[in-house]
C-alpha cells in the first residue's frame, strides 16, 4: 500500500520561499504520476503541479508557473515542490497525491489514488 508523507510547510512572508517534500513508500513508482494540490478554507482543492516519475515530465497550474518547481529524487522516493516568490493567495493546505498511471486529466483530484495528510503553508503580507 502506497503511503505519502508531506513536510516542509510553515509561515513565510510574501516574497519568501519554502520547499515541500513528499516521501513516498510502499512500492516502486516507475509508472506513477505525482501531484501537488492545495486547498484554502472555503475553496475547492486546486491543482498546483504534477510530475511523471518515469521521464520526469512536469505540469503546472498557470497561477504558479515560473514561481514553483516540482522535482523528484528517485533514490529517496521523494517528490519536492520548491515555492519561490510566495504570495498571500498561496496560503493553503498542500497535499501530495499519487496516481498509478499518467492521465491527460492529471490536473483533476479524481485522477489520483492516494493522498497525503497535507501540510499548512501560510504566507503573510
Amino acid at each position: 500500500q502506497v503511503q505519502l508523507v508531506e513536510s516542509g510547510g510553515g509561515l513565510v512572508q510574501a516574497g519568501g520561499s519554502l520547499r515541500l517534500s513528499c516521501a513516498a513508500s510502499g512500492r516502486t513508482f516507475g509508472d506513477y504520476t505525482m501531484g501537488w494540490f492545495r486547498q484554502a478554507p472555503g475553496k475547492e482543492r486546486e491543482f498546483v503541479a504534477a510530475i511523471r516519475w518515469s521521464g520526469g515530465g512536469t505540469y503546472y497550474a498557470d497561477s504558479v508557473k515560473g514561481r514553483f518547481t516540482i522535482s523528484r529524487d528517485n533514490a529517496k522516493n521523494t517528490v519536492y515542490l520548491q515555492m519561490n516568490s510566495l504570495k498571500p493567495e498561496d496560503t493553503a493546505v498542500y497535499h501530495c497525491a499519487a496516481a498509478r498511471y499518467y492521465s491527460l486529466s492529471y490536473y483533476q483530484p479524481t485522477s489520483y489514488d492516494t493522498w497525503g495528510q497535507g501540510t499548512q503553508v501560510t504566507v503573510s503580507t
